[in-house]
């Protein structure tokens, strides 16, 4: 039998780069949804951020460049999400985008 010397490419993995990274935010996208309350009144919601990062001190900071209310509330399926009052979608995504928390295309904004 002859033998052939053929080069069998193997499958190429677009998004194998992106999860050797540490940057921040890579792997998972930062959701922001809006949930509406009674009347006006709205909540923003903030899920999907690292677990390494402290969600008291981004809270801590959320809240003070808004003035708005908010806290920490713990999901036995999601983990960890921030809640703000008020539609805060824009500000939030913004707020990540400059501090370095995530990028652009990173953040996912979700409602009406």
């Amino acid at each position: 039998m002859v033998e052939l010397d053929i080069h069998v490419p193997s499958a190429f993995d677009p998004f194998a780069e992106a999860q050797e990274s540490d940057a921040p935010g890579t792997k998972e996208y930062i959701h922001v949804r809006i949930q509406q309350r009674n009347g006006k009144k709205s909540l923003t919601t903030v899920q999907g951020l690292k677990k390494a990062y402290s969600y008291e001190k981004i809270l801590k900071d959320l809240k003070k460049d808004f003035c708005c209310n908010g806290n920490v509330v713990q999901d036995k399926e999601l983990g960890k999400i921030i809640q703000l009052q008020g539609d805060q979608r824009k500000k939030v995504s913004h707020f990540f985008v400059q501090t370095g928390i995530a990028k652009k295309d990173q953040i996912k904004i979700h409602g009406f």
